[in-house]
């Protein structure tokens, strides 16, 4: 198996004003996965945030997924915004069991922390210990400014935890690396839903150059509005990874099996490229 060094998808893949406008029309809604699993290598969950499935829809997911395919799960909100990481045990351990049904193709997970939340170390380190019990990859996206201090980023690094770069919707940001892979998200261009092209060149040099540095990265478009008569999220991701301008791999369905080709990030045709790959960018 090839390990990307690039993954981007979208914020979510099930929307009912993608009907006919990324999906082709009259495709049955169970069809809907795999056809963006064609298109792109993962997708951020963000269904988890507002109510946690449970293991049997992860496992559901799962199958539903080729093989080389990756969920980055949104924590619930209910740990994140109502109990602000107090007394993390229980929730944590329903998360990771849950989850778990996505077993190989689970992905970073994601805690989205409150827009009105101040930092608090404290609550910050007790929850950070509480992780260790199920390692894994954690990103934190701090929407207050307060978070974003080097005492926090000292106990992210120390945990190998990533600061999550939010992109738009006035979302504070500092572009730090506080793990050896980072963790991105699109919220919404300068001048609307889209991402124009001058917007979007500085965060591919940025992949780029983690790439140089052996960071992975995983990037998220979570504009999922129409934009010109197409979503936004789908036709920026894409363009992200002809920037990025490494080769990439498609992986196409053969009956029941996965077969990889190797494609150029600027080809053009239905499936697209999928994500960027150690194998094919030393080729």
């Amino acid at each position: 198996m090839s390990h990307p060094w690039a993954w981007v998808g979208t914020s979510g893949w099930s929307y009912r004003h993608w009907d006919k406008t990324f999906y082709p029309d009259g495709q049955p809604a169970r069809e809907h996965l795999p056809f963006y699993a064609r298109q792109f290598c993962t997708v951020e969950l963000n269904y988890s945030f507002y109510r946690l499935p449970d293991h049997t829809t992860f496992v559901t997911w799962r199958t539903a997924a080729p093989d080389e395919f990756l969920f980055a799960v949104k924590a619930s909100r209910y740990l994140t915004h109502m109990k602000k990481l107090k007394n993390p045990e229980e929730p944590l351990q329903r998360l990771v069991t849950n989850a778990g049904g996505l077993a190989e193709k689970l992905g970073p997970v994601l805690f989205q922390f409150p827009r009105d939340w101040e930092v608090d170390l404290e609550r910050l380190t007790v929850f950070l210990e509480a992780l260790r019990a199920y390692p894994h990859r954690y990103a934190f996206e701090f929407r207050h400014r307060s978070w974003l201090t080097d005492a926090v980023y000292e106990r992210l690094r120390k945990a190998n935890a990533a600061l999550c770069l939010p992109i738009g919707w006035g979302i504070p940001l500092d572009v730090q690396l506080t793990a050896d892979w980072t963790y991105l998200r699109f919220h919404g261009g300068e001048h609307g839903t889209n991402f124009e092209d001058k917007e979007l060149a500085p965060w591919a040099e940025r992949i780029r150059g983690w790439r140089g540095q052996g960071i992975r990265s995983f990037s998220y478009f979570n504009n999922d509005a129409l934009w010109n008569g197409r979503p936004a999220a789908t036709a920026n991701a894409r363009r992200l990874r002809e920037m990025i301008g490494v080769q990439a791999t498609r992986l196409t369905f053969s009956g029941h099996s996965l077969q990889r080709d190797a494609v150029s990030t600027h080809a053009s045709g239905p499936s697209g490229t999928r994500c960027a790959s150690d194998a094919e960018s030393h080729s």
